[in-house]
């Protein structure tokens, strides 16, 4: 059957032809998009291949069972939770239990009732509902969780938790990494002389000039603290990670703020580091990549600010 989009499409799983034609009329009937096969192991075979939120099988099929494809079902990763319905003619307690054990959420009696069978459908679409408004709730906790409310760039747990992955890859696939630590020149004075909400506006239009040039889900940035930002750029060596910067650098550079009646510039200074398979392993760490830069930036900034100071770790 031709696959839809309705947004939780029914993979159902009968032997018997004609009791699998009922089932489908139904549900078709109802609005449901339902995909169905003669046992076990063919509906595994598609679910496989394309993700089913809703599965509903018989018990007793040839080459593999109701209760072998639970099984398969809840071993095999899938993208979401998946709801299962068990079809069966024995409603023995010990049957029923040795389902549920097996991974079903939910049994029905053969032949099942029209009524009964689209309340025990909706029933699970009202249980995976649940499950993805849980989802995005805990994506939202998570995101506020690594990002700095005022910019929007990730913060410095997240910089402490991803670096070192970053620095696992490199090990594992060799390919470069390149770090760069930013800082925006004389920024005390900006504050001092425009008022914080000025110097806000500076924080966030850098990071705009930060997203405009580094590659999107590629490279990421995470404010380090106060004025300063890292800028990672995995796969990228010192050269191609030194032209980035210093587009960048010429970007702040250009732009204009507007602080009252007053237009103001901004400048960055930046440290840049960076590694690759051969450097030692002594050498790497997320603390050495960080503590290199900052001796670069400050040599930057002591030979005048708005310029970028290159070196290997």
């Amino acid at each position: 059957m031709e696959r839809t989009c309705h947004p939780f499409p029914i993979l159902f799983a009968e032997d018997n032809a004609i009791s699998r034609k009922i089932v489908e009329s139904h549900l078709g009937k109802a609005g449901y998009e339902i995909t169905s096969v003669k046992n076990g192991r063919k509906a595994f075979e598609l679910f496989r291949k394309n993700f089913f939120p809703i599965v509903l099988t018989d018990w007793m099929m040839p080459e593999m069972d109701g209760l072998e494809l639970c099984r398969a079902v809840r071993n095999h990763e899938s993208e979401g939770y998946v709801y299962i319905i068990l079809l069966t003619s024995n409603d023995k307690k010990d049957q029923v239990v040795s389902g549920f054990e097996a991974g079903a959420d939910d049994y029905l009696i053969k032949p099942p009732d029209p009524a009964e069978l689209i309340a025990r459908i909706k029933t699970g679409i009202r249980v995976l509902e649940l499950e993805g408004s849980l989802k995005k709730a805990n994506e939202k906790n998570r995101i506020l969780s690594i990002t700095d409310p005022l910019t929007g760039c990730y913060n410095r747990g997240y910089l402490m938790e991803q670096l070192p992955r970053e620095i696992r890859r490199v090990r594992r696939y060799g390919h470069p990494l390149s770090l760069g630590l930013c800082d925006i020149d004389h920024f005390k004075k900006v504050n001092d002389t425009y008022g914080h909400q000025t110097g806000d506006k500076v924080l966030q239009i850098f990071i705009k000039c930060v997203r405009d040039t580094i590659r999107e889900s590629m490279d990421w940035v995470a404010r380090y603290g106060g004025e300063e930002f890292i800028v990672a750029c995995p796969e990228t060596d010192m050269g191609s990670a030194q032209v980035m910067m210093e587009r960048l650098r010429e970007t702040v550079a250009q732009r204009s703020i507007k602080a009252g009646d007053t237009e103001i510039h901004i400048t960055v200074s930046f440290g840049l580091t960076s590694f690759d398979s051969h450097t030692p392993d002594n050498n790497v760490s997320a603390e050495n990549m960080i503590r290199q830069a900052d001796r670069l930036l400050y040599h930057a900034k002591n030979q005048g600010r708005n310029r970028i100071q290159a070196g290997a770790l």
